[in-house]
């Protein structure tokens, strides 16, 4: 039987008990971790104990569509007893029609597919590369990032992302990245030689503070690239597929890239990647310059297709602006509430961050005991990513939640 949310929430004995089994057998780079689910629900995740907790996370802007979406489950299940892998020695029509979905609805030509967004940012920095040394010389393969990005920890992602603590360790690193300050247009002119390549960049920071940069600077930034013959890539692992209230994020800042990179909600939690780009760039990729085994197969791109039949609807793009806007609202009045305690409220969509003067951390911990997930973004931000298809009901939850935790951390802030 669950637990009521007035008693405080915590993890069970079940949930000790497959704590204590990971301790033994599994790597400890994710910390130490005490909640074990089993079963999800729309917006709703039950642990191995029955304690049903609200999800404003999404697996980390991931399950966009809500935990165990029927069309996206059938979609898998009907798919994993018919065909699961072939290899790109063949062709595979599920990728094909993934494609042509992508390409149909935005900026870009074609399309390829990958497993994770680590991976969709190396295709993307090889492309980047090769269209500098093929296009421009072979010293041409400075790539300018922004300072608070997070790009993915496989060797050339980590690179890409300018921050000490990810990189610990790891040297040396792939060269060629320059960082400028986020939406700082004067410090990317001067980043910006004639040796680089690309600009690679977030619409809205996810890991970084959900951090937010003007419209304006996006366009003067998009003007700078074509000026200098450098390649826009924004990296939507995060903000695509509906998250920021459009279906791509480069449409909510009003500026086409010349490559895109996605992940996280495409499947819904199934694990897929991809990589869009503008046709004349993927010609660059000849047979053999690029692959992944498993990259397109048939159950990923079976689990996108479903995903973005949901995802791509006016419904649910209405929805993740509509209840983004309730869940601001609701963060103002409460940052009225606690003055002092909340600095600043941030994001776009369903993509917000609530900035507290003192460290997030507590405030999570004494939400989940109230049967709310949150996250965060850096140390003192508080990360809301929930389900697309999130009930007002539930924000209001999610609130009532979130004013109980400030109000019971109130001594420790």
């Amino acid at each position: 039987m669950s637990k009521s949310a007035k008693s405080g929430l915590k993890p069970g004995s079940k949930s000790r008990s497959i704590s204590r089994r990971a301790q033994k057998v599994l790597f400890p780079n994710y910390g130490p971790r005490d909640l074990a689910f089993e079963k999800g629900e729309g917006s709703y995740l039950i642990d191995a104990d029955g304690n049903r907790y609200l999800d404003c996370l999404s697996g980390i802007a991931v399950t966009s569509l809500g935990h165990a979406n029927p069309v996206v489950a059938k979609a898998i299940a009907d798919q994993a007893a018919t065909l699961v892998h072939t290899s790109n020695l063949y062709l595979i029509e599920p990728q094909v029609k993934l494609a042509e979905l992508l390409t149909k609805n935005s900026f870009a030509d074609k399309a390829f597919f990958c497993n994770s967004g680590a991976e969709a940012v190396e295709g993307a920095i090889k492309l980047a590369r090769r269209w500098g040394t093929t296009n421009k010389g072979k010293n041409c393969t400075k790539i300018v990032v922004a300072e608070g990005g997070f790009h993915g920890r496989t060797l050339g992602a980590l690179s890409a992302t300018p921050k000490e603590k990810y990189q610990e360790g790891f040297g040396p690193l792939v060269e060629g990245f320059k960082r400028a300050p986020f939406g700082d247009i004067a410090a990317f002119k001067k980043a910006i030689t004639k040796k680089t390549c690309a600009v690679l960049i977030e619409p809205i920071q996810g890991e970084g503070g959900v951090n937010v940069a003007s419209a304006k600077f996006f366009k003067e930034l998009r003007r700078l690239c074509d000026d200098n013959r450098v390649l826009l890539i924004f990296d939507e692992v995060q903000v695509g597929m509906g998250r920021l209230g459009t279906l791509f994020g480069y449409q909510h800042v009003g500026v086409e890239p010349d490559v895109l990179t996605l992940a996280k909600a495409l499947g819904n939690g199934f694990p897929i990647g991809a990589v869009l780009s503008r046709g004349e760039l993927a010609e660059l990729m000849t047979p053999g310059s690029h692959g992944t085994t498993f990259g397109g197969n048939f159950l990923a791109t079976t689990a996108a297709i479903a995903a973005f039949g949901l995802l791509s609807k006016k419904s649910t793009l209405a929805n993740c602006n509509k209840q983004g806007t309730i869940l601001r609202n609701g963060l103002e009045e409460l940052a009225g509430k606690y003055k002092g305690r909340i600095r600043e409220i941030r994001g776009a969509g369903l993509l917000v961050g609530c900035e507290l003067s003192g460290e997030a951390a507590p405030v999570l911990q004494a939400a989940r005991e109230q049967g709310v997930l949150l996250g965060t973004a850096g140390p003192k931000v508080i990360r809301f990513a929930p389900s697309l298809l999130i009930k007002t009901s539930e924000i209001k939850q999610a609130l009532a939640a979130l004013d109980k935790a400030l109000a019971a951390t109130a001594e420790s802030a």
